[in-house]
């Protein structure tokens, strides 16, 4: 009997187990979207902020860097170099996106293979003195080869190189929301950054709804998300909200590799174009989805538009 009593109650907890939610953080355009500021406290501050809020909530992001950015006139600077090793500090990953942030639709393979190459120097460097090896790659703009062949000579280059692909499945506009942010900051228009940043949490839990009921549609299930996000001064004041908008909807938070894991990950892409989109979004227009499938995706308010134009 009560072997009986332990059978029931591990199947009576079955389905609880395979609605198991689960989200892998990914911020790009390390180590900082500044904005055009390079008052080394400002970019310090923001780092710390995101790193530790991480570190807070339990959150194994990975971070993707834009080499250019650590160097000023042509010269690395220790300083930039030293907001990458905070990453690591608090136990997060980095990976490579590009050097320059090019737009493989606009350059020869040549040129943005060479890019690559190029922003993966010092990201290496500094993973290997602790013990981690780059492992990881992010498109710019999302842009993974408008044709076929674009795509595949791409994705070979970079296996050959020992890169993982980051695909993304929650992709969004908080490159909009921390524009026009920033500029409310620096008016010192509290109400409209209040108003900025509450309405980006809003956006953000319509997102996941939207990329999760994607997800039942094409897969009969809820898969593991990657999250799109930069390192900006926005999500410096807001992650923690963040986590908590993903806790209270049932997730928790894992590593890259443990998303990637899941066989949907492994489901072909088969059409390509210039778009910049989810790679949910390719598995379902690979699919054959038409435009009906897609209803119901969720626009940024026309007002934080405005302030950025």
């Amino acid at each position: 009997m009560r072997y009986i009593l332990s059978v029931l109650l591990i199947l009576a907890q079955l389905p609880a187990l395979a609605q198991a939610k689960q989200v892998c953080f990914t911020i790009d355009d390390l180590p900082v979207v500044s904005y055009g500021i390079n008052d080394t406290s400002y970019l310090r501050d923001i780092t710390t902020r995101i790193t530790t809020s991480c570190r807070r909530n339990k959150i194994p992001a990975v971070g993707f860097v834009n080499e250019s950015k650590l160097y000023i006139n042509g010269k690395l600077t220790a300083f930039h170099v030293s907001l990458l090793q905070q990453w690591l500090n608090q136990g997060l990953d980095l990976g490579n996106h590009t050097y320059s942030h090019p737009d493989f639709n606009n350059l020869s393979f040549t040129a943005f293979t060479e890019d690559i190459v190029k922003g993966e120097s010092v990201t290496r460097n500094i993973l290997e003195k602790k013990g981690n090896t780059l492992r990881y790659f992010r498109h710019p703009f999302l842009h993974a080869g408008h044709t076929q062949a674009r795509a595949d000579s791409l994705n070979q280059f970079l296996t050959t190189r020992g890169y993982t692909i980051a695909p993304v499945t929650i992709d969004n506009e908080d490159y909009v929301f921390a524009a026009a942010y920033k500029r409310a900051v620096t008016k010192k228009d509290v109400a409209l950054a209040t108003r900025i940043g509450n309405d980006y949490i809003t956006y953000m839990e319509q997102k996941l709804l939207y990329f999760e009921n994607m997800s039942q549609k094409l897969f009969g299930r809820n898969i593991p998300h990657v999250l799109l996000m930069h390192a900006s001064l926005l999500n410096a004041d807001h992650l923690d909200r963040l986590a908590e908008m993903f806790r209270r909807n049932g997730y928790t938070f894992i590593s890259l590799e443990a998303a990637l894991k899941d066989d949907a990950y492994k489901t072909p892409v088969k059409v390509f174009g210039k778009w910049g989109i989810s790679w949910l979004d390719r598995w379902a227009l690979s699919q054959g989805k038409k435009s009906d499938f897609f209803k119901g995706d969720v626009e940024t308010p026309q007002y934080v538009k405005d302030v950025v134009d």
